[in-house]
């Protein structure tokens, strides 16, 4: 059974910083691309960024490009989200994902299949 669990997140002023964790377990993780993702109440969930499972690919959503960076630990069976320059509105619940199929890159953003119950993100002005 895949498990997801999400670290890190918290309250911050704008400006500032924080660094999400997800370790997984369950699964092949070196085989996986790596997702994070973002949801607010009452809106849909947003793609944030992805990773490749050799971590050597990635993208961003065009409102994170330049602030967020996701990297991934193979040995760790983690992937990480690190996220500068806070905005009030990235304030959001944050949940990585895994890949539906081994080995595949790109990954579309509703190819997803295995979620953390996320952690929370709030970013005061």
């Amino acid at each position: 059974q895949v498990q997801l669990v999400e670290s890190g997140g918290g309250l911050v002023q704008a400006g500032g910083s924080l660094r999400l964790s997800c370790a997984a377990s369950g699964l092949s993780f070196s085989t996986y691309a790596m997702g994070w993702f973002r949801q607010t109440p009452g809106l849909e969930r947003e793609f944030v960024a992805a990773i490749s499972w050799s971590g050597i690919s990635t993208d961003y959503a065009d409102s994170v490009k330049g602030r967020f960076s996701i990297s991934r630990s193979n040995a760790k069976n983690t992937v990480y989200l690190q996220m500068n320059s806070l905005k009030p509105e990235d304030t959001a619940v944050y949940r990585c994902a895994a890949a539906v199929r081994v080995l595949e890159w790109p990954v579309g953003r509703w190819d997803f299949g295995s979620w953390g119950q996320g952690t929370q993100v709030t970013v005061s002005s």
